[in-house]
């Protein structure tokens, strides 16, 4: 995030802080496509994504006074989000099944940066047919752009649990890639 962001965003989360209708209508704005995004990476249902994205709007409305560092505001809202969503999943299935989607499997393949993201829809199949733990992860650090410090913040874990997840799921990642072309050839 640069300074000018930073200055911006703590701007917006006071005006925010002071009851301005109209900061909270551009803080909505400028962060739904954003959130909706990352919701829906975590819920399959657009509809159950919608839903989320409302309540997460309204615990950001009834909590946004008691938000102390506003240059946080990324973080603060994707765990928001995240939180509400992890709710969301934890009602709606056993807790057994919740905690069999969350499940890790390891790919023993070597793993390198120089992914090809090209074909936005191939990263979203391979996206979807990983673990909640790797969707999440690589969500906010490819497509929402969030430091590891800002991750491990969102998901409140170490940065050195974040890295490790982010290794595993490129590896994950670029395993179930590989597959798919195999099998479109």
């Amino acid at each position: 995030m640069t300074e000018k962001e930073a200055i911006y965003y703590e701007l917006l989360v006071l005006r925010c802080q002071q009851g301005h209708k109209s900061a909270f209508e551009e803080l909505i704005g400028m962060w739904e496509q954003r959130l909706f995004y990352y919701i829906h990476r975590l819920v399959d249902d657009e509809q159950d994504a919608w839903q989320i994205m409302q309540e997460t709007w309204v615990k950001v409305l009834r909590s946004i006074r008691k938000l102390r560092e506003p240059k946080k505001l990324p973080a603060w809202l994707y765990s928001t989000a995240r939180n509400t969503a992890i709710t969301h999943l934890r009602n709606e299935y056993t807790r057994e099944s919740f905690l069999k989607n969350g499940d890790n499997v390891y790919y023993r393949t070597d793993c390198d940066n120089s992914m090809n993201f090209d074909n936005a829809e191939k990263v979203h199949y391979g996206l979807s047919m990983l673990s909640l733990q790797h969707r999440e992860v690589l969500t906010l650090f490819f497509l929402q752009d969030l430091s590891v410090e800002d991750i491990a913040d969102v998901l409140n874990i170490p940065v050195g649990t974040v890295k490790s997840r982010l290794y595993y799921a490129k590896r994950s990642l670029k395993t179930v890639l590989k597959n798919k072309e195999q099998r479109d050839e």
